[in-house]
């Protein structure tokens, strides 16, 4: 199966032909973004997963999904995190200006003009990128998110090139109104679905079962971050971090046989094979506070209950479960972040 898998995205990956985008038909239709064979986004209340049109839940985070034979898989969640004057907040449980629920509403636009939530989305405005190239196109659209309560205003233009179809390119601006942030982060929040245990480093591998030995808690286990200078590189030069999980296909989409177990069955992993994640900067222009910062669970998130009865093990250990790149913040910042079938040594050799 994993053999398949590889060699239908590959093929995709080559093909230079007119894209085939995912996009809203209309205006107030769903709100579902990305590319076939590729990487596709949603925004609440919408799920990203085929037939999965919404739970109501959670806010204030971009589902991200990956197509696979004609059907989408949820990956991740990015969450969005602005500090301003040393103080975080958390898009994903900071309440509404609306109504004071947890989580921001984020809406979209085809210009920077947006300037309060709008539930009609935007269907994304396609482009050539690359005057040397003109069969390359590109689907672009604008979120918005609530001011926090901290004043960072910020929004994003999130872009998707059709030769680049396993990665959406995130550029954060902010609103004139916004406090001046120390960093905006867009971290990946939800690793422990994909098991991911291992980053890949310029001189090391980290294993998650190692730097979070003996920890068996509830909460959230943290180290320290991990400058640029550890980070791999592309051939064009640009710096790049991937996360991979340390199972097997099989592994991976096999889940305990226990009543224990049961009840917590939306955390099986669903996709019909293995992903690499990754977030990259562009060769040139990054800030030299650019670092790579993950943390830990040992057992799934359940909600934020201090009640343990709540909480099961993570079969296989310790897995990460943010992952997100640091920077400090400037207008126009971009991060990349990419979902593929291929190995962290194949994306190295392209």
């Amino acid at each position: 199966m994993l053999f398949v898998c590889f060699n239908t995205a590959l093929l995709a990956q080559n093909i230079t032909k007119k894209a085939n985008w995912i996009r809203p038909e209309v205006v107030s239709g769903q709100q579902t973004w990305g590319i076939h064979n590729g990487i596709v986004f949603s925004l609440w209340p919408n799920g990203v997963e085929t037939a999965d049109q919404g739970t109501g839940g959670p806010r204030g985070l971009i589902r991200v999904g990956y197509e696979y034979m004609g059907k989408v898989y949820l990956i991740n969640f990015i969450a969005i995190e602005p500090v301003v004057d040393g103080k975080i907040e958390f898009s994903e449980i900071s309440p509404s200006n609306v109504d004071g629920k947890w989580g921001k509403l984020l809406w979209t636009g085809d210009n920077e003009t947006t300037d309060s939530y709008n539930p009609i989305n935007s269907r994304g405005i396609i482009s050539h990128p690359d005057g040397n190239k003109p069969e390359i196109e590109q689907l672009s659209l604008y979120v918005f998110t609530e001011q926090f309560l901290n004043g960072a205003n910020p929004y994003l233009k999130l872009s998707i090139r059709s030769d680049r179809p396993e990665e959406i390119c995130f550029e954060i601006h902010n609103k004139e109104n916004s406090a001046k942030m120390d960093r905006c982060a867009l971290t990946a929040t939800m690793g422990n679905y994909s098991r991911l245990r291992l980053l890949h480093l310029n001189n090391e591998t980290i294993d998650s079962r190692k730097l979070y030995s003996g920890y068996s808690g509830i909460d959230f286990i943290e180290k320290e971050a991990y400058s640029a200078s550890t980070f791999l590189k592309l051939k064009d030069g640009s710096p790049i971090v991937f996360t991979t999980s340390n199972e097997s296909f099989s592994e991976l989409s096999s889940w305990p046989n226990d009543s224990v177990y049961y009840t917590k069955r939306n955390w099986k992993y669903r996709p019909l094979c293995k992903l690499t994640q990754y977030w990259r900067k562009d060769n040139m222009g990054y800030n030299p506070s650019l670092e790579v910062r993950v943390n830990g669970r040992a057992k799934y998130w359940s909600g934020g209950t201090k009640d343990t009865s709540q909480y099961v093990n993570i079969p296989g250990g310790p897995a990460f479960e943010n992952f997100e790149l640091r920077e400090k913040y400037y207008p126009g910042q971009k991060f990349y972040y990419g979902l593929t079938i291929k190995t962290a040594d194949e994306l190295l050799k392209q």
